[in-house]
């Protein structure tokens, strides 16, 4: 099993959760994040280019969503994600798929995919 997290606009968070439960992917955790990616500055630098200094890069306002899936959904989790939330435009977001070693269903203390399928 997959954890996936993804960084994304908060404005899809309600479309990328409607397109997750439509995929069959109910289970999403979300919170409130502040982050930046690569700004113009530093794109700058690496080329040597030359821009005009501001202030430090603000934090901008993002959802991270969570959602651990059995391995054979983590490519259908993505490709939604991706889906519903690729402008083109700086500030898309970031996805991470990282391995889940366990997981248990506290109410019944099932473990493995038992604890994370929906049925």
């Amino acid at each position: 099993m997959k954890e996936v997290m993804a960084v994304i606009r908060v404005k899809k968070m309600n479309q990328t959760k409607q397109a997750l439960a439509d995929a069959g992917i109910s289970s999403v955790t979300g919170k409130d994040v502040l982050g930046r990616g690569a700004s113009r500055q530093q794109e700058a630098l690496l080329t040597g280019e030359e821009v005009a200094q501001s202030h430090s890069p603000r934090l901008i306002a993002k959802r991270l969503l969570t959602v651990v899936v059995p391995d054979k959904l983590v490519a259908k989790t993505v490709k939604t994600i991706i889906r519903v939330n690729q402008t083109g435009e700086s500030g898309d977001g970031k996805i991470w798929v990282l391995p889940v070693l366990e997981a248990v269903r506290v109410r019944t203390g099932e473990v493995g995919d038992a604890a994370i399928d929906e049925m």
